[in-house]
């Protein structure tokens, strides 16, 4: 091989290496990103699901899991004849508390599974809702309720302002403009988004505005973390009054036979919402012609 032959050969193995190191090396980082280890664990257990972690403001989070399953026709009527009875029971739950399988049974026959995940910036929901009967369920919606007097550091009568949702495309804080105060029960607040029947929410006071996206959530007590609910579909969000904040999913009733699919996703990340909307819009891209 002469000398000319050989550089030429020695450059375009090179350019071939070098290529392939920025091809391979960047795929590798973000493998190794999707891929990276959650620092959260879960425990469920009598109807919580806790999620514990360093990093958490007040060491853990609980989520009443689940608290209700509702019919419809839900905005003006007793409560105790809007749910539908349900049973949970633990399936199965990995020896390092990173995932947990449940199984919900309705007083209709309705069967939801649910697989919960944490990952890297919260935990993640993934469930299927199924009408093995012959019969039309009602399972309209239902309710994860998520504590967050821990994360905040605030109690029932301080936590308020802590709290937020998406109205024109702004983060904002609560009380909301437009708060409103009358309802079959009190105090509290549902934003209902389009698409969804207004008489089919939580018997709180029914807000006029129309959230912007499906996030709900709240600061940590010194403003650098944030907490946030996110499903799809959803049927409302919702200020609650157990130091709570809901972002409660839709069924939309089963037909005999049928099933749907829900997912959902707690995140717990660094207060940057310019990031966090982002990464919202990316996993629930479906909410953005919704809303």
């Amino acid at each position: 091989m002469n000398s000319r032959t050989q550089l030429m050969t020695w450059g375009f193995l090179a350019l071939f290496l070098s290529m392939n190191s920025t091809i391979y090396g960047d795929d590798a980082n973000t493998a190794s990103t999707k891929t990276k280890p959650s620092s959260f664990r879960l425990v469920w257990e009598k109807n919580f699901l806790t999620i514990s972690g360093d990093s958490i403001p007040g060491g853990e989070i609980t989520v009443m899991y689940l608290e209700a399953y509702c019919r419809p026709g839900s905005t003006d009527r007793d409560w105790r004849e809007t749910t539908i009875g349900h049973m949970t029971e633990l399936v199965d739950a990995s020896e390092d508390g990173k995932t947990i399988r449940l199984k919900c049974t309705l007083n209709d026959g309705v069967i939801v599974t649910h697989k919960i995940t944490a990952v890297t910036d919260g935990v993640q929901f993934d469930l299927k809702a199924t009408n093995p009967t012959k019969t039309a369920s009602l399972a309209d919606w239902a309710q994860p309720c998520v504590r967050v007097d821990r994360f905040t550091g605030r109690d029932q009568k301080t936590y308020l302002e802590k709290l937020f949702v998406f109205l024109d495309d702004e983060l904002t804080r609560m009380p909301t403009p437009n708060w409103a105060t009358k309802a079959r029960y009190t105090p509290g607040q549902v934003w209902c988004p389009q698409g969804v029947n207004r008489n089919d929410v939580n018997p709180r006071p029914l807000s006029d505005d129309i959230p912007s996206n499906g996030l709900i959530g709240c600061f940590s007590s010194d403003e650098s973390m944030i907490l946030a609910s996110a499903w799809h579909p959803y049927q409302e969000l919702f200020q609650g009054v157990a130091n709570c904040v809901h972002a409660d999913f839709r069924i939309g009733g089963l037909k005999p036979g049928e099933s749907k699919t829900i997912r959902g996703k707690l995140y717990i990340v660094p207060a940057d919402v310019e990031a966090l909307v982002k990464l919202y819009e990316q996993e629930f891209p479906e909410h953005r012609a919704e809303n």
